[in-house]
């Protein structure tokens, strides 16, 4: 199984169990994502989800080899990138969160990393665009500015850095990220499930208009993308290890 979900109480841990791979993207772990927080949110037993890599890596995004299957009819790309969330999702990153990885991370309600946790878009490297909600998202929860540099730059942040700007909820040791994702579960889960679920609903809501509009423009720009000489030249250059040959256009 590409994905496994363990249940602990009223808490699903969600973990991503492609290793050899490093836990890229592709279409059974999209449908096992899917299956997860179906389950999750079909369980009034179920209070909260963790999503986790494991303890070496989150996640390196798409498999660019086989791609990541077609958007699930819940929860969208990766099975979770266009979910509506009733029920709280905590994402607990270890190592390397990039590309799809960190859009995934995106997709969460809040964020625990180690201190060797590395968030990244490096899309524009390869002359592609964040699919999945990174163009918008990360300016969300980070400053323009520095959303800008993570875009444009490809680079990716620490996660010292991450916490300090704010992307990162709780920063750990390497190998905590679990174990501090579940303390920061059961302090939420505590709390009333009605005020959490509203809670949630509210704050969906008041974004769903810029969502909109978002995505509308996120088409736009992939359109134009992969439908450019340099988009080809990107992919072919990371399958085949050699830097590109920009040619603009």
């Amino acid at each position: 199984m590409s994905v496994k979900a363990e249940q602990r109480d009223r808490i699903l841990i969600v973990t991503l169990d492609r290793e050899a791979k490093r836990n890229a993207i592709d279409g059974a772990v999209t449908l096992g994502i899917d299956a997860a927080l179906n389950r999750f949110e079909d369980d009034p037993q179920l209070a909260l989800a963790i999503i986790t890599g494991g303890p070496s890596m989150f996640s390196a995004g798409t498999d660019l080899k086989v791609t990541a299957g077609p958007p699930t009819e819940r929860g969208g790309e990766y099975g979770i990138i266009r979910r509506r969330h009733s029920k709280p999702v905590i994402a607990a990153v270890e190592g390397f969160a990039l590309g799809g990885g960190m859009e995934v991370v995106l997709a969460c309600d809040m964020v625990v990393a180690s201190r060797t946790a590395r968030f990244g878009l490096p899309e524009v490297q390869r002359s592609l665009v964040p699919t999945c909600g990174g163009m918008f998202r990360a300016q969300r929860v980070l400053p323009l500015n520095i959303a800008k540099e993570i875009l444009l730059t490809g680079d990716p942040l620490s996660a010292e850095r991450a916490y300090s700007l704010g992307l990162v909820n709780v920063l750990t040791e390497p190998g905590a990220t679990l174990e501090a994702a579940l303390k920061l579960a059961e302090r939420i889960v505590a709390n009333g499930p009605v005020a959490l679920r509203e809670i949630l609903a509210a704050i969906a809501d008041l974004v769903a208009p810029e969502d909109v509009r978002a995505w509308e423009l996120t088409e736009r720009a992939t359109a134009v993308i992969w439908s450019s000489a340099d988009a080809v030249e990107g992919r072919d250059a990371f399958l085949e290890k050699r830097p590109p040959v920009w040619r603009g256009r």
